[in-house]
């Protein structure tokens, strides 16, 4: 065999052993997101009554039926697996996280541990900040605002009968619009821990991030003003956040 080719399969070996290592990892999360995911399946009830909540308290506000329909015949089970699913996934963030940071870990130098496990740590935390968020403040006010369009003075009148499937659809939308919009302070902060970006570029480029935070709240909820103003205004909220917390770590690399 060839010098070459032995340089070759000595770059071939490590390739190899990392795509093994993913792969066993990727396994782990897999397993624990199926093994969460079967036992959510049975507190699927109080987990359907928990999305449901803030429906039924605007249900109570307005003269809309008390009810959630479903004309599917496999609907119902359908909207139990995906509610199942999701919360398996959710429960599991922390040990996918866990699985990540240990595959990544072994390139990284020491301050790069230390970035990337606050990285890690972080993330689901804001995302389940952003999910509370969208459940107790925007939820019901977006679900009153839709329901104060039922009227009884037309010819004939107009009542919601509202399909589980769409509300539950509707619902999971919006929380993990917000669980995912809620990252941005901790994306910013890794991209100026790596040099792309600085607290004084972000303050520069600020017009520019307004225009552009009030087209992806436009495109991650619906057409209805309260839903993109309440999620607008937080993550303006958290831009202006990761420019303060950018240059309080750029002040403290000077000393």
């Amino acid at each position: 065999m060839t010098h070459n080719e032995l340089k070759k399969n000595d770059k071939e070996a490590p390739l190899f052993q990392h795509f093994l290592e993913l792969r066993k990892r990727l396994m782990y999360c897999a397993f624990a997101v199926i093994v969460l995911s079967f036992g959510a399946y049975f507190f699927r009830i109080p987990l359907l009554n928990f999305l449901i909540h803030p429906l039924y308290e605007a249900m109570q506000q307005t003269s809309a039926t008390n009810r959630l329909i479903y004309t599917g015949v496999a609907e119902g089970f359908i909207i139990s697996f995906k509610i199942s699913l999701l919360s398996g996934f959710i429960l599991s963030l922390p040990f996918i996280g866990y699985q990540i940071y240990q595959f990544v870990v072994p390139a990284l130098f020491p301050h790069e541990k230390r970035a990337f496990l606050y990285f890690i740590i972080g993330t689901p935390i804001l995302f389940l900040v952003g999910c509370l968020f969208s459940y107790f403040v925007v939820l019901p006010l977006s679900y009153v605002f839709f329901l104060d369009y039922q009227t009884l003075n037309t010819l004939l009148p107009i009542e919601l009968e509202a399909k589980v499937s769409e509300y539950i659809s509707l619902t999971l939308h919006l929380m993990m619009a917000f669980g995912l919009a809620f990252e941005l302070p901790l994306v910013l902060l890794l991209l100026g821990k790596v040099g792309i970006i600085t607290s004084q570029s972000l303050i520069s480029h600020r017009r520019i991030m307004i225009i552009i935070i009030f087209v992806i709240a436009a495109v991650l909820t619906p057409p209805d003003v309260i839903s993109q103003i309440a999620l607008a205004i937080p993550l303006l909220l958290l831009y202006e956040l990761s420019i303060f917390m950018l240059r309080r770590r750029e002040k403290l690399c000077m000393i």
